[in-house]
């Protein structure tokens, strides 16, 4: 059994794994970061544009920000840096309080970037992740879809070279088809080119292809993820070559400031901190989510263990450092991730591999993406997001469970006509009223005995033996304010149609807990029963259930002799309270 790692070494598992490092998985960590910082290049300042931010500040996000996680996380495979949902979330929400590419707009990036930072180390030290169940599956999913439509629309305005107006998704949209013929021909041409180039290599033939060829499985990764570095290549080289800048108009990144990202405290005030808040938490749930999510499930392929409160630091403090390092906010990436992953990474090695190639990147390479054009980045973008909009989620919600698709549908309607903020929390809002509406009427269902056994089920699928003077009542669900007097009505409306009933037996293996309300029915309900001339009897209750009962004194009121450990024991205890009243 492994030793009990030390209070310092809880929180910073580094001093875990470094120590008890096994040198033969140095190659496999050293390539895995190689490959993910060569995929990192190009996804970086694509998503910082799509945040509407510049190039460098993408590239920033993925030295220090990285290396916090590498510390502070437990998970080696998880890549973490600027992710597509963020960074709509930035544009979005800093975007209403400031133009993007002012000084302000930065600033507030980095003040909605230390909020984030602060709010997840405050959930993880006081393991306080469960709030984040409040984003359900139909919601995440709805939302996604929702999201990539409205970053693709976002990104029309550089793959078709003109300023496309509007914010929601069809002004956008239809200003873009009926200016047409403002688009610029050269720029539309090199965008397609990119995304012909990046979905040829996410293909499944390429990949059959290479696989038939006998080419190793991580070198299938390298030669995937080369496509991003392919078309930033080509972008490039054709841009300089020609002068499209010049001759076609085509827009590129153009100066990129060299050198480490600067140190500073971002400006912080309480009333940037009100604005910025409901961004702010938004990031938080959709980043954390999905982060942990990949992490667990990367992490199962190794047989090691996620700790989700340790992994709210670990990206708690990448974001603070990303604050202080003016970069913007960040979070785990499902493709670098799966990439990171499949190029044998081991450890959070690979991650201070790739936060170290990066820096050397904008140390030395940034003047080579002068003629980068926005539209390869652009690609970079949709591409990336193409695969979140997932309406065969929404058709198996539809078949599997309807509830859950109107969830869906809600989410991720109001999501795109509005904005994220107001879908995650209609999405969220949705979800609890429809929870509470469930639980409020509790499946009551008759049942009766399997003749020969000891088994009951439910008289309307089930041959069963019942008795006209013994009804017996199985409970699915918890008692609680918001359902117990529907129970008391269900009860009373069953006696009220069979008048020759003399016993109320609830069979209560379902039931979990009982609040005080839900007790005051049940004593409501044996008072009822009582002057109708009928016993209410309890079996199959949970200890913890029969406790909460006795301190209620409810026990006590209804007699230790009508609370009952099964069905069979109840329905032989009123046979035998029958034979002794026929003497």
């Amino acid at each position: 059994m492994p030793d009990k790692p030390s209070f310092v070494q809880r929180y910073v598992p580094i001093l875990r794994w470094l120590p008890a490092y096994r040198r033969a998985d140095l190659p496999q960590d050293l390539i895995a970061g190689v490959i993910t910082a060569i995929m990192l290049v190009p996804q970086s300042m694509a998503y910082a544009q799509l945040g509407g931010l510049p190039p460098q500040v993408g590239l920033y996000a993925t030295i220090l920000p990285i290396a916090a996680y590498a510390i502070l996380g437990t998970s080696g495979q998880l890549a973490v840096g600027p992710a597509a949902i963020t960074s709509l979330a930035v544009l979005a929400g800093v975007g209403a309080l400031a133009a993007p590419g002012t000084p302000r707009y930065l600033e507030l990036v980095l003040a909605l970037t230390l909020m984030v930072g602060i709010i997840k180390v405050a959930l993880g030290i006081f393991r306080l992740g469960t709030v984040l169940n409040f984003v359900s599956a139909p919601v995440l999913s709805g939302f996604m879809s929702a999201a990539a439509l409205v970053i693709i629309a976002s990104q029309l305005k550089h793959l078709l070279g003109f300023n496309v107006a509007g914010k929601a998704v069809h002004d956008q949209l239809y200003d873009a088809v009926t200016h047409i013929n403002k688009t610029n021909p050269v720029t539309l041409a090199i965008a397609l080119t990119s995304i012909l180039i990046l979905v040829l290599f996410k293909s499944r033939a390429v990949k059959a292809s290479l696989g038939k060829l006998g080419v190793p499985p991580r070198l299938r990764t390298l030669i995937g993820s080369l496509s991003l570095l392919l078309v930033l290549v080509l972008g490039t080289l054709v841009t300089a070559t020609f002068r499209l800048d010049v001759a076609a108009g085509v827009k590129t990144v153009g100066v990129i400031p060299a050198g480490l990202p600067p140190l500073a405290l971002p400006n912080f005030s309480l009333t940037d901190a009100g604005l910025l808040a409901p961004t702010a938490l938004t990031i938080v749930f959709i980043s954390v989510v999905e982060s942990i999510s990949i992490a667990k499930a990367l992490a199962s392929k190794h047989r090691q263990r996620i700790d989700p409160d340790q992994e709210l630091i670990g990206l708690g403090a990448a974001n603070l450092m990303a604050s202080f390092s003016g970069a913007y906010p960040v979070a785990g990436g499902l493709a670098r991730s799966v990439v990171n992953n499949e190029a044998g990474a081991m450890t959070g090695l690979a991650s201070l591999v790739t936060a170290a190639m990066m820096a050397a990147t904008l140390v030395f390479l940034t003047p080579l993406f002068y003629y980068l054009p926005q539209a390869v980045l652009a690609s970079i973008v949709v591409v990336a997001v193409a695969g979140l909009f997932d309406l065969r989620e929404a058709r198996r919600l539809y078949h599997l469970q309807r509830s859950d698709f109107l969830t869906w549908l809600a989410t991720f309607a109001v999501t795109l006509v509005f904005n994220i903020e107001v879908g995650i929390l209609a999405g969220m809002v949705l979800s609890l009223l429809l929870f509470l509406w469930h639980t409020s009427r509790p499946k009551v269902v008759e049942i009766g005995r399997i003749p020969g056994t000891y088994i009951f089920k439910n008289v309307a699928h089930h041959d069963t033996q019942t008795s006209e003077s013994v009804v017996a009542l199985r409970v699915d669900e918890s008692l609680y304010f918001a359902n117990a007097r529907y129970l008391e009505d269900r009860v009373l409306e069953v006696v009220a149609a069979r008048p020759a009933v003399r016993h109320m037996v609830l069979h209560c293996s379902a039931i979990n807990s009982v609040d005080t309300t839900a007790i005051e029915t049940l004593q409501s309900l044996h008072d009822e029963l009582r002057d109708a001339g009928v016993e209410l009897h309890l079996a199959s209750l949970k200890e913890w259930v029969l406790s909460r009962l006795e301190r209620a004194g409810f026990v006590a009121a209804i007699g230790r002799d009508h609370i009952h450990r099964s069905m069979d024991e109840a329905l032989k205890a009123i046979e035998a309270q029958a034979a002794i009243s026929d003497r």
